[in-house]
């Protein structure tokens, strides 16, 4: 018996390990729900195909079996979709959708049948958004279902102007509505279509509400730009414009530590708090009417929805029936066009994410898809427990801690999952990767190091720029807490992440190159400098608040670098990227695998040409992640420890 090891769960063959992993990743999803106008049917995305696409499903009525209708496939272009969106009259819907991962989205008219099909733009190498995606009951369809409004970055990559154009007559060129160096998303039509609001983003931290007069092009700025408020948030999102018109219901974190709701008074210009949380609201949604408003907050990270009836306004407003989630993560919230249900994306931790509809008068939920499992059963999934570590400086960090069942839970092989951002938070829904490797033996920590959101405004800037190395040093933290607790054999601990994610794991193996066995960077930063100098031209002004200029801080972000310290790493490294990646460019993972090749040390490389920032198509996950498992099931669960004194 090797030391540290109690009872290990037994090996499992490599190909048996391949096989139960692929069953993993063929748990589905559906989320991304949209009621047509009729509030008999839904469409939704779902990965059954193997990438995102649109179905459509009908809703149970009154009297009939709760539970799944029979889905129907409605696009089949074999590429991902990233949104669909209904008019709000008719039964067609605005589907967009890019090539390779490269998210240059394109904007498509189709049919509620999905019998045509019919292109909006065609411009491959411009990116075009959508108004009003962030799944609020606005959208970019006007009132009367005759126009729409979106970004396009085609004028300048850097940049995003507003554009509307007629849907019926397609020949007819779009109107430009608004033209500005920066960067401006559509949020949606006012209620009589005469106005579109803009968000204008200046960070990822902070952004301006602009109104547009679609008939005079004249624009008002309705919150202050960032310079003129001091070192604190100035989000606004999710503006939902009042029955009368008057105001805009909105999240706004302005002068506070988090999200909350807000009323912002259209004629005065004055914002006011309506609540006052512990917690970040991320979700808001009124009904089509302006009648009823619904409230997701996001609680330690788990969803709480909440419905008012604010006929009378928001003083005098009546608390409606809402559903109890168990652990999980609510998102996508609409209402039906009658007001009386509300549709959602629900995804626990330990089943797959499904879109949902709770009735307010039966006081009902039920699901409206039901995702594949990939054959396994309830004991196959694990619900993790969240937990707090000592870090340096006293700070307690928020994490999520999955154990395997059937095994004595210490001395454990450990993954150190580390999430993306920095702008994130690891939150309790499902993971295949995750719940695969619980289910293989391992311990996985999920922690939400300082620049995590969801903590407040403050825990979030810890890692800002010069401070960036204090994350990293809560990693190390959360290593010496797994030993401590004799949760892990600390030989036999990995650090796993992407995007922003991967360079922690590439900067923990520099800087702490004794905590680690292995390390798996998807997607990851190995140097700040040519990062900048590569991402999507349109994404860089926005990061550099947090990571950093190369004008005024090119030294220190050389100096932090993973790519600079490539002589520290002695753990065996597995590298994944696209090709297509205009967030982190495949540079990037190219650096770092020929630095450590040329060094000799262990390092496993898959490139993917037709993937961009992630893996999104099936085909390809289940060619990485077994590759991934087997990769630490060598190095790390497999490892030989030191005999026992």
């Amino acid at each position: 018996m090797t030391a540290g090891q109690g009872n290990p769960t037994p090996a499992i063959p490599t190909s048996t390990a391949s096989a139960e992993f692929v069953r993993y990743l063929n748990v589905r999803s559906a989320y991304g729900a949209s009621f047509a106008p009729d509030g008999q049917r839904i469409t939704f995305l779902t990965d059954i195909t193997g990438v995102a696409e649109v179905w459509r499903v009908p809703v149970a009525t009154q009297g009939s079996a709760i539970g799944p209708g029979w889905p129907e496939q409605l696009t089949f272009g074999g590429e991902r979709i990233a949104g669909a969106s209904y008019s709000p009259v008719a039964d067609r819907l605005i589907v967009g959708g890019d090539v390779g991962g490269n998210e240059r989205t394109q904007l498509f008219l189709m049919r509620g049948d999905g019998t045509t099909f019919t292109p909006l733009t065609k411009q491959p190498e411009t990116i075009h958004v959508f108004g009003g995606e962030d799944g609020s009951a606005s959208n970019g369809w006007s009132p009367d279902g005759a126009r729409i409004v979106y970004a396009s970055n085609a004028r300048d990559p850097r940049f995003f102007d507003v554009y509307e154009r007629a849907v019926d007559d397609l020949d007819a060129a779009p109107h430009l509505l608004l033209q500005h160096d920066g960067t401006n998303y559509p949020a949606g039509y006012s209620r009589d279509g005469r106005t579109v609001l803009v968000e204008r983003m200046y960070t990822n931290m902070h952004n301006a509400l602009i109104l547009i007069d679609i008939a005079t092009g004249e624009t008002r700025q309705l919150t202050p730009e960032p310079t003129e408020i001091t070192s604190s948030p100035a989000r606004h999102v999710s503006p939902q414009w009042s029955a009368d018109g008057r105001g805009l219901y909105l999240l706004s974190d302005r002068g506070r530590q988090v999200l909350s709701l807000a009323w912002l008074d259209l004629a005065t210009g004055e914002m006011t708090y309506l609540r006052d949380d512990q917690w970040d609201a991320d979700g808001l949604s009124l009904s089509p009417d302006g009648k009823r408003l619904a409230l997701v907050t996001n609680v330690d990270g788990a969803s709480r929805i909440e419905l008012f009836d604010i006929t009378a306004g928001w003083e005098r407003r009546v608390a409606l029936p809402s559903p109890e989630l168990p652990q999980g993560v609510a998102a996508g919230v609409r209402w039906s066009p009658d007001g009386a249900r509300i549709v959602f994306t629900f995804a626990p931790p330990d089943d797959a994410m499904d879109v949902w509809v709770w009735d307010t008068a039966s006081k009902t939920r039920w699901r409206v898809t039901r995702s594949a499992r990939g054959g396994l059963p309830d004991s196959a999934f694990v619900a993790p427990q969240l937990v707090r570590y000592p870090t340096f400086d006293e700070r307690q960090i928020p994490s999520y801690l999955f154990l395997p069942d059937g095994a004595e839970q210490r001395h454990l092989p450990v993954v150190v999952y580390v999430h993306g951002g920095p702008e994130s938070q690891t939150r309790p829904a499902f993971n295949p990767v995750i719940q695969y490797l619980a289910a293989s033996g391992y311990a996985v920590l999920a922690p939400n190091v300082r620049g995590s959101s969801g903590y407040g405004y403050e825990y979030q800037s810890l890692d800002d720029v010069r401070l960036r190395m204090d994350s990293v040093a809560d990693l190390a933290a959360a290593v010496r807490w797994l030993g401590a607790e004799q949760i892990a054999d600390p030989s036999r601990i990995a650090v796993m992440g992407g995007s922003y994610g991967g360079f922690m794991v590439l900067s923990a193996l520099t800087t702490y190159p004794d905590l680690w066995a292995a390390g798996v960077d998807i997607v990851g930063i190995a140097n700040f400098v040519t990062f900048l100098e590569n991402t999507g031209p349109w994404r860089r002004k926005l990061r550099e608040p947090e990571y950093g200029s190369l004008e005024n801080d090119r030294d220190f972000l050389e100096s932090i670098s993973p790519i600079r310290h490539v002589d520290a790493i002695t753990a065996a490294l597995f590298v994944v990227h696209g090709a297509n990646d205009p967030r982190v460019p495949v540079g990037e993972a190219e650096q770092i695998v020929a630095a450590l090749r040329a060094r000799n040390v262990p390092v496993e490389y898959l490139r993917f040409e037709d993937e961009g920032h992630g893996l999104i198509k099936r085909a390809n996950r289940v060619k990485a992640y077994p590759e991934i498992a087997r990769f630490l099931d060598a190095q790390v669960k497999n490892r030989a420890t030191p005999l026992s004194s």
